[in-house]
């Protein structure tokens, strides 16, 4: 029996209208133009979207045919493409933004946002998404590193007046700091890491926030709380995104603490020590799964 091909995914081709640095190593590319009709948005605050980068110097017209370029053009010239938040969609100015990290001329997308220019093109694969804040809540948690900062601050954003819970955020030192949208009853926990990565610093803090022991930090932006436990018969909701490794740890944690499938939302975006085309593949692998 023959299968047939996956159809392609449709292209939504826009160009770049401005860009902003938030902080010394993100900066958020904006973008709109007469593609944006063809974004179907959602109502998730994580919702994502696949970018194709197509190599600049092909001179490459989008929207792009993948299959075809594939058949013409050397494995290094091939378009790739990489999974990013669409931090907020503008339905008024229709325009989006996304954020970026920015680590000087590694990978394919942070050098790329860090030199876009008005007009360049910016080609997405649609929205996609799975998680927002529930109003039946009576306490959020919320854990990732940079990678996830865009996925989390619309979460805070998103979230009542009156929502409780903390935010853990691993950054690499205090320029990482971001000011947030945050409702009074949200502590946000910047994590300082500088240059030695851990795999467990956010599970703990995590299991801080479930286990009714103080959680310290707070920052430009969060509550006022002197300490964030967990309310006793409180209703959890946790979104836990970023390093595969730290969400191997905090998945621990879930199901240590008991928390059900149902109350999570866990995802592994990269891993460290690993290219994105590697990471991928592992996902594939036992190394690249994330006990459900």
């Amino acid at each position: 029996m023959t299968t047939s091909p996956r159809p392609a995914r449709p292209q939504i081709v826009l160009s770049v209208v401005r860009t902003e640095w938030l902080t010394p190593r993100m900066v958020r590319v904006i973008a709109g133009g007469p593609g944006f009709a063809d974004l179907v948005g959602n109502a998730f605050t994580d919702k994502y979207t696949k970018i194709v980068f197509a190599r600049p110097e092909l001179g490459l017209t989008p929207p792009y045919d993948l299959a075809a370029l594939r058949e013409t053009l050397p494995p290094e010239d091939w378009p790739v493409m990489r999974t990013y938040t669409i931090r907020w969609i503008d339905e008024d100015t229709r325009q989006l933004a996304i954020d970026f990290v920015v680590h000087g001329t590694e990978g394919i997308a942070g050098p790329w946002a860090a030199s876009a220019v008005e007009g360049d093109p910016l080609v997405l694969g649609g929205a996609g998404g799975a998680y927002s804040p529930s109003a039946d809540t009576d306490w959020h948690v919320l854990a990732g590193d940079e990678s996830a900062l865009p996925a989390i601050a619309s979460a805070l954003a998103a979230m009542s007046p009156d929502a409780r819970g903390v935010a853990h955020i691993e950054i690499e030192d205090d320029t990482d700091v971001q000011l947030l949208q945050v409702p009074e009853g949200v502590l946000v926990n910047w994590i300082l890491r500088g240059h030695d990565r851990s795999t467990v610093a956010l599970a703990e803090a995590v299991d801080a926030s479930l286990g009714g022991g103080p959680v310290g930090g707070g920052s430009p932006g969060g509550g006022s709380l002197d300490g964030a436990s967990l309310p006793a018969d409180a209703t959890v909701q946790v979104f836990a995104h970023g390093e595969r490794e730290s969400m191997k740890a905090i998945r621990a944690v879930l199901a240590r603490r008991g928390v059900t499938r149902d109350r999570f939302s866990l995802s592994g975006y990269w891993a460290y020590g690993r290219t994105e085309d590697r990471f991928q593949a592992e996902k594939r692998e036992p190394i690249g799964q994330i006990e459900a």
